[in-house]
């Protein structure tokens, strides 16, 4: 494996909400996924999930608060908590999350997407 840019990856894919795999380390994934609008509420039961803000804004909603994110910040979302990420413009991130783990976690809809994806 070579060296990976990000911009040419991102490049490379316009859907929203469809986290494609750039890759390895273990069995952790590097996935960039490009945002607008709503997501869905959902948690991941066994797997704390980790949003790295690469272009523009962000927020996660939680039951109690909400946590805006700009370019060059991250978050860590325990597991098991529930959450909805959201962004107004489109917002590039990055999500570190171990393999096989499914976009929304138990709940199934039109915004799950496919896993292992790459680009």
């Amino acid at each position: 494996m070579g060296k990976i840019n990000l911009k040419e990856k991102l490049d490379k894919f316009s859907d929203h909400w469809s986290p494609k795999v750039i890759a390895e380390m273990n069995d952790y994934q590097f996935k960039l996924v490009k945002i607008k609008g709503d997501f869905v509420w959902h948690n991941h039961t066994d797997t704390d999930e980790v949003f790295i803000v690469l272009e523009g804004s962000m927020k996660i909603e939680f039951e109690n608060e909400t946590i805006e994110l700009d370019e060059g910040e991250m978050y860590v979302v325990r597991k098991g908590v529930e959450h909805k990420p959201y962004a107004e413009n489109e917002c590039k991130v990055m999500l570190v999350e171990p393999r096989g783990v499914v976009n929304t976690g138990d709940i199934k809809g039109n915004l799950t997407a496919s896993n292992d994806v790459w680009v």
